[in-house]
């Protein structure tokens, strides 16, 4: 009989349904434990998802249930004292990003974490989505010729006035680092998985909403290791033509000697060829499920593979260590008008 790995949680909030959602689904896997501060909304999930058990405290949680795997669902501020909890019993760690408050605070958690020998991988799910593994895998096949750039049109629209984010995720109006901290790093993390490390970043970042506190628009030039480049957009007040505004977020080019690939509002994919007027469809598989083509499920599923079995994991904290030296990077750029090495 398959080994079933033993499931805690900790969040109840906005993303966290997500996630409820996936570990449902995915195989092997009991959830033995649920950690909240809202204790009607935890007992609400528990009831929908068969968990014995809803705890008001991390620790307390894990030495009741001791499971194989931490999911941590909350804000920032809150990762660090919950993954040293973990890592002093030996339990293994998916914490969503960002990725604690600091490149100092997660190179910190990356060291104690390696030193315990405890996985922690990153809640890093836009590399999972269906769109990004068909573009790479367009790449891998060579479709597109010697590739020139990347860019990506960010567009959610969620951004305007003074209720902006309050109904879904309100702490983004009190992030003093917003645009790239809390989003902009899933493309960071994108680019290079689509087209490798990054040598130098350029930024200029600014905010037009007054009733948050941290950037809402901006503009990012990457030049990668191969000599390619890439153009991050960002501006979350303004929309974009999409069924879900939400799915890919916006709008994706890379571009190469022979052929363009475009990445549409719908997760839709085309192929112009190079000295062509018309594009082609590429077809590929995906459902419209869960958050963003279910990558949620994916990347989740993904971690299971790994702490179970062993399988290679991608979004290693170690890994992740580089989009938050790129981060820093952007945002250094951006407060003194320079080009910065990554």
């Amino acid at each position: 009989m398959a080994r079933r790995l033993k499931l805690a949680t900790v969040g109840t909030g906005y993303f966290a349904q997500f996630h409820y959602e996936a570990w449902s689904r995915i195989k092997n896997v009991d959830l033995v434990g649920l950690c909240t501060l809202d204790g009607t909304m935890g007992r609400n999930i528990a009831d929908r998802f068969d968990v014995a058990t809803v705890h008001g405290d991390v620790a307390d949680m894990l030495d009741a249930v001791q499971p194989d795997l931490l999911d941590i669902i909350t804000p920032p501020p809150t990762h660090r004292p919950f993954i040293e909890a973990a890592v002093a019993r030996g339990i293994a760690v998916v914490c969503q990003k960002p990725f604690t408050q600091s490149l100092d605070e997660a190179e910190a958690m990356v060291a104690l974490a390696e030193a315990a020998g405890v996985p922690l991988i990153v809640h890093e799910n836009f590399r999972f989505q269906p769109w990004h593994r068909q573009a790479r895998k367009v790449l891998d096949e060579g479709t597109l010729g010697e590739v020139y750039q990347i860019s990506f049109r960010m567009r959610p629209g969620d951004g305007q006035g003074p209720e902006a984010y309050l109904d879904r995720q309100p702490y983004f109006q009190t992030m003093e680092r917003f645009l790239v901290h809390e989003t902009a790093i899933h493309f960071v993390d994108v680019f290079r998985y689509l087209m490798g490390e990054v040598e130098t970043v350029y930024a200029d970042l600014t905010r037009f909403n007054p009733a948050i506190a941290g950037e809402d628009s901006g503009y990012i030039v990457f030049q990668f290791r191969n000599g390619a480049r890439g153009f991050f957009d960002g501006n979350r007040l303004v929309d974009h033509a999409a069924e879900n505004r939400r799915l890919t977020m916006g709008d994706m080019l890379i571009e190469g000697s022979d052929a363009v690939l475009r990445l549409d509002g719908d997760g839709r994919m085309y192929l112009r060829k190079h000295g062509y007027d018309v594009e082609i469809d590429v077809d590929y598989d995906w459902e419209n499920k869960g958050f963003a083509g279910d990558s949620v499920y994916l990347l989740l599923r993904h971690v299971v593979q790994h702490v179970l079995a062993g399988a290679p994991a991608m979004n290693t904290a170690r890994d992740y260590l580089t989009n938050l030296r790129i981060e820093d990077a952007i945002y250094r750029s951006s407060e003194s008008g320079a080009r910065m090495e990554v």
